[in-house]
Parts: structure tokens; C-alpha cells; sequence
């Protein structure tokens, strides 16, 4: 844990960790840990090539630099409960009042239907926590769009738009 602590200071690391009001049913202790380059975890990898699997994983990392950059701020969650509902990044605003949540899709298909697990993701991390936006951010959505499901209302975005909303929030 000190080397850890040590490249987190230092930026090599991100480390996220959950965001939980200790609820049994939440994950409170598995930090997420992402490197500060996606050219440096997939050299360290040893993988030359990006491989489709790696996709999701590596436009978080993209998006979390974004959101670091931007935002100036360390303080971005993660949440996952023990039914395997997860959201990516969780962000609270300044006055602790209401929670961002953020998923994040390399590619949105549809934009005619949520996506089951997408809208699962969300009516989950809702019911314990449902003040605040939701906000799923993909690379090939080229203007911003919303969707509502039952009381659950998404803003579909890019990168770029995301960061502006959020620094409005």
C-alpha cells in the first residue's frame, strides 16, 4: 500500500475508490486503480496493438483523465453494489447535495432504446442515492441527446459536453 500511495501522489496512479454510505448491500473497500496513460498501460501490458476487449476499460481511463483535467478534482467515485450493478465514476457536487453519475460506453448504437443494463446500472444506484444527472458519455455521439425511462431520465453525451455540464453543476 505505500508504493501505492507513493505513485498516487505522484500521478502515476489514479486510484478510485467506492462511493458508499456503508449500505450492506454496497461494495465499501475495492478501489479501482487506473494509470495515468493509456499508452503506458498498454506498454507495460505488453501489448502493441489495441485489442476490442480492452476498449471499455481504456475510455474510462480516458474519460477519468478528462474529468481530472478539467475538473481539477480528486474526489471521483466509483459504486457497485453486491448484485454487480455498477457506475463508472460518481461525482458529488460542491454542496454534497446530489451525486453525478457517469457510465461510460466507447460506442452508443441506439438511440431509439436504453440499453437493459445501462438502465439496470442506473434504477440501482438510483434507489440509494436519487438526487442528481446521469450521464452516459460515448465517443460517437456527436450532439447531445436524453432519454426517460420510467423516472429515470440519461443525457447521452461526448466528452467535451460532458465537462461542460458538469462544470455548470
Amino acid at each position: 500500500m505505500n508504493y501505492l500511495a507513493v505513485l498516487e501522489e505522484t500521478f502515476v496512479v489514479h486510484i478510485i475508490r467506492p462511493y458508499s454510505t456503508h449500505k450492506p448491500t454496497e461494495i465499501i473497500m475495492a478501489p479501482k486503480i487506473y494509470g495515468f496513460d493509456t499508452g503506458f498501460i498498454c506498454y507495460t501490458k505488453g501489448r502493441s496493438e489495441l485489442r476490442s476487449e480492452d476498449t471499455g476499460f481504456m475510455w474510462e481511463h480516458c474519460i477519468l483523465n478528462e474529468l481530472h483535467g478539467h475538473l481539477q478534482t480528486r474526489s471521483i467515485n466509483y459504486w457497485r453494489d453486491k448484485r454487480d450493478n455498477e457506475i463508472d465514476f460518481v461525482i458529488s457536487n460542491r454542496a454534497g447535495n446530489n451525486l453525478t453519475a457517469i457510465e461510460c460506453k466507447f460506442n452508443y448504437f441506439s438511440e431509439d432504446k436504453l440499453s437493459s443494463t445501462i438502465i439496470k446500472n442506473f434504477e440501482a444506484f438510483r434507489t440509494h442515492y436519487p438526487i442528481g444527472d446521469n450521464f452516459v458519455v460515448a465517443h460517437n455521439i456527436d450532439t447531445s441527446f436524453t432519454r426517460t425511462h420510467k423516472n429515470l431520465t440519461i443525457s447521452f453525451v461526448n466528452p467535451k459536453d460532458l465537462i461542460k455540464k458538469l462544470k455548470t453543476l
